[in-house]
Formats: C-alpha cells, sequence, structure tokens
C-alpha cells in the first residue's frame, strides 16, 4: 500500500515541492544561533572575527598592564569588574575620537 502512494504525481509532485521547504526550514531551526562561532566558521570559513581577535588582544592588553601597575589585583574580588571598565571606557573614548572629525 505505501509503495502504490509513492507512485502517485500528486505525492511525488509534494515530495518535489515541499522537500527543499522542509530542509530549509530544518535548517533554520537547527541554526539559531546565528552569532555563535561555529555558524560564523561554517558560513565564511573563518575561524575567528577580526573584530572578536582585537578584542581579545585588547583585554589581554588590559590584563598585562593592571598586573604590571597593581601587583596581586588578580586575586581580588572586583578584577574583572575593573578589566570590563577600562574596556569599556577605552572603546567609549575610540568611539567619539571617531565621532569628532564628522562634527567638526
Amino acid at each position: 500500500m505505501l509503495d502504490r502512494l509513492k507512485n502517485l504525481k500528486i505525492v511525488k509532485k509534494l515530495g518535489k515541492e515541499i522537500s527543499p521547504k522542509l530542509r530549509w526550514l530544518n535548517f533554520m531551526n537547527l541554526n539559531s544561533n546565528k552569532k555563535s562561532p561555529d555558524y560564523i566558521s561554517m558560513v565564511s570559513g573563518v575561524d575567528e572575527l577580526k573584530s572578536s581577535s582585537d578584542e581579545r588582544k585588547l583585554e589581554a592588553m588590559v590584563r598585562e598592564q593592571l598586573k604590571e601597575e597593581f601587583p596581586n589585583i588578580e586575586k581580588m574580588k572586583s578584577y574583572e569588574l575593573l578589566v570590563d571598565a577600562v574596556i569599556h571606557n577605552y572603546k567609549k573614548k575610540q568611539l567619539q575620537a571617531m565621532d569628532e572629525p564628522e562634527n567638526n
């Protein structure tokens, strides 16, 4: 009985027309996290975005500078907050510097 249904024209037509749509919906549901490194790597072929690597380098430089200026600061509870604040201020100043030439 099931074999006879496979031979019907309407079943064949539905299979051809709906199959790509179902595959696309399945793909969209499986890949809902478009910001994940795995998805970006799969789509672009690039292992890491330049902005991500630049931010990681900046964070490493900030951590190194803080450790150099304040010994044993990495053991304090507020160390991570301090690193985040320094990075935030740096980015804020960088954005302000980028906007200044446009205002003049």
